[in-house]
């Protein structure tokens, strides 16, 4: 197996090299896990590069989107058409265990570098593809950006107010399948521990956003429907929505049970008997009556600002979440930061979701392009593709 260089031996993945013909966000959050993980990761570009590092400029004048996935990783340049790079290609996947990617579907059967041929090959490679909408359907073809996603799952259907549509904020349905490739790598490698044979993996963009929508489909081909959209409120718990202070400032709020709405409304109403009314007196009546509802409790809110508000809603034990700006997102108690350098500065990076043991508590900064091709090159020019 080729050298490491990566020190952490105390990683999980230490040891673990991955190639990953990979371009936007899905391959490379996936592959940047698996770097976070201690694994090496040999990003391939073509000459101009992947096309996230030209999304924006806002991290230091790099791109956010490229910063994020791509921290960690070796950057090599080559045209796997061309016959001297195919080569080396073969022989830096027949050193590796891991390999990513997420071109057009069959772009790399056509070039000899499918994941069952590769497979083939070396049969303790594991492979991931990652598509838009999996493969051998009427949709497959189809070119599968994050919001055209969102759209034909139904997600974007029953996101936004009720007057129209909305796109969650985030690109969502690439991070998922991001996520989605990450656990199935990691699932192969622990096969491949005990088999010693690797696997081929696949996931997509649009089941990743399918496996979420199960609860609306459920509703809608077995129950009486699909909850329409609701803006910031929730379509089958009352009261769970957003009430404006008098300064202006929305929080949510959320009663999950009976208890709760008696302590809501003694201690945050400072009315104890409108828990009492038969029209509110369970969720399915608080449901039903769901404006005359919000009415009471949006008169409640608009005679406090939103400290008064807050401090209510801790004395009536009231669970709730203010509708925070990016802003004030960016100076929350709970958020976590990880230092990063981006070319002559030091960022404060979102710490990894997941805490663990082997946290290095901060990022290895992303590659330039082509940075490492020359070495890569050198250091795999007498490899002769032996199975890894």
């Amino acid at each position: 197996m080729a050298s490491v260089n990566h020190a952490t031996s105390a990683k999980p993945l230490a040891g673990v090299v991955v190639v990953s013909i990979e371009q936007a966000l899905a391959a490379p959050l996936c592959t940047g896990r698996l770097a976070e993980m201690g694994a090496r990761v040999i990003k391939i570009e073509r000459a101009e590069g992947d096309f996230a590092r030209g999304y924006d400029a806002a991290a230091n004048g790099n791109s956010s989107y490229f910063v994020w996935t791509n921290r960690g990783k070796e950057s090599v340049v080559l045209d796997f058409k061309d016959a001297d790079d195919a080569a080396l290609l073969h022989r830096l996947i027949a050193e590796a265990d891991v390999f990513v990617q997420n071109l057009a579907p069959g772009a790399l059967d056509r070039a000899g570098f499918g994941s069952e041929a590769l497979r083939a090959l070396h049969p303790r490679l594991i492979t991931c593809d990652i598509s838009g909408y999996g493969t051998n359907n009427a949709a497959s073809n189809l070119k599968a950006y994050d919001l055209l996603v969102q759209c034909e799952s139904g997600l974007a259907g029953i996101t936004g107010a009720p007057e129209a549509c909305g796109r969650v904020g985030v690109s969502i349905c690439d991070i998922g399948a991001g996520m989605n490739a990450t656990i199935a790598v990691l699932s192969a490698l622990a096969l491949r521990s005990s088999t010693g044979n690797g696997s081929g993996v696949s996931v997509s963009l649009f089941d990743g956003a399918a496996d979420w929508m199960t609860i609306p489909y459920l509703h809608q081909v077995y129950g009486n429907g699909a909850p329409t959209r609701q803006g910031l409120k929730h379509p089958s718990i009352a009261p769970y929505g957003a009430f404006k202070c008098k300064d202006g400032n929305d929080i949510v709020i959320s009663v999950q049970n009976e208890r709760e709405w008696r302590q809501f409304c003694s201690a945050f109403l400072q009315q104890p008997d409108i828990a009492d009314d038969p029209r509110f007196s369970s969720n399915t009546n608080r449901v039903r009556n769901r404006e005359a509802l919000e009415l009471v409790i949006a008169k409640g809110f608009a005679q406090l600002d939103s400290n008064e508000a807050l401090q209510r809603l801790s004395t009536a034990n009231t669970a709730y979440g203010q509708v925070r700006s990016i802003a004030q997102m960016a100076e929350h108690p709970a958020l976590r930061t990880w230092p990063m350098s981006v070319g002559d500065e030091t960022l404060k990076m979102i710490a990894p979701a997941v805490r663990a043991p082997w946290d290095s508590q901060q990022f290895e900064a992303a590659p330039k392009l082509g940075e490492h091709t020359e070495r890569i090159r050198t250091e795999f020019a007498s490899q002769v593709g032996a199975l890894v």
